[in-house]
């Protein structure tokens, strides 16, 4: 992989809001396209996605390609996902249902090597294009991994505070769905109690410069939310967005 592919993202993430699709197709196609279509990253789905480790690092080759940053979203905060996601050569991970300050430091320990962490080390991977690139500049340069954490119920919203104060986390990722479930009003994302709820996460996180994330299905709730300064914009779903245009395509052939 190109770890000056994660610097471009830092630096294009402190300056402006960054765009990227999550993805379930399992067609490298698919992921390449996106990259010539200009999203910033995609999200290779492993949670909700059908995307399993064995496709998942033609997936990750696709997106390098065409020079999209690919980050995984991993099933499970656990050594096994995230480990397997970098060493295929992801940009980053992005772990769900992290509710805790504890949880937080759970996934740096797993994610990054010493000094940070205690991730598991091999030199023979994707990542260190297999053996072939200098090891101390490998175990170096994969520290600076892209990390997202999504934030999703009550209980974190309750620890938010402790939680961001974890030093490493990149992006802070409001999960719209889940937390409207918490809150008691699933499916509503628009409701007062999960805006109120998002609001207070951006909030906090500006105060210490900590960049925030959230789903979004429409270009309109899209830019809604760059105004209120969240950089980590996830827009749609593959699957989604090739129905929708499809839809478009049929409706205006047959009008």
């Amino acid at each position: 992989m190109s770890f000056s592919s994660i610097k471009n993202f830092k630096d294009k993430i402190a300056q402006r809001a960054v765009v990227g699709p999550f993805a379930k197709s399992l067609d490298p196609a698919f992921i390449e396209v996106m990259g010539y279509a200009g999203f910033d990253y995609v999200i290779l789905d492993m949670e909700h996605g059908p995307v399993d480790k064995s496709l998942l690092q033609n997936l990750i080759r696709a997106a390098d390609i065409s020079g999209v940053l690919p980050i995984v979203r991993v099933p499970e905060n656990s050594l096994q996902s995230v480990s397997a996601a970098l060493d295929l050569g992801a940009g980053g991970v992005q772990v769900p249902q992290v509710d805790s300050a504890e949880s937080v430091r759970k996934v740096i320990d797993i994610c990054k090597f010493a000094p940070i962490g205690n991730r598991g080390v091999c030199r023979f991977v994707r990542a260190a294009d297999y053996s072939s690139m200098d090891k101390t500049e490998y175990f170096k340069k994969s520290n600076d991994s892209i990390l997202v954490i999504q934030l999703e119920g009550v209980k974190a919203l309750n620890n938010l505070e402790e939680i961001i104060s974890v030093k490493g986390i990149d992006v802070i990722f409001i999960g719209p769905y889940d937390l409207s479930q918490s809150l008691g009003v699933p499916g509503d994302v628009e409701n007062p109690k999960v805006l109120e709820a998002a609001g207070k996460i951006i909030e906090s996180c500006a105060n210490k410069n900590i960049a925030t994330g959230i789903f979004v299905e429409t270009p309109t709730q899209a830019k809604k939310w760059k105004e209120f300064g969240v950089r980590y914009i996830s827009y749609s779903v593959d699957i989604g967005l090739f129905y929708q245009q499809c839809c478009e395509q049929i409706e205006a052939i047959n009008a």
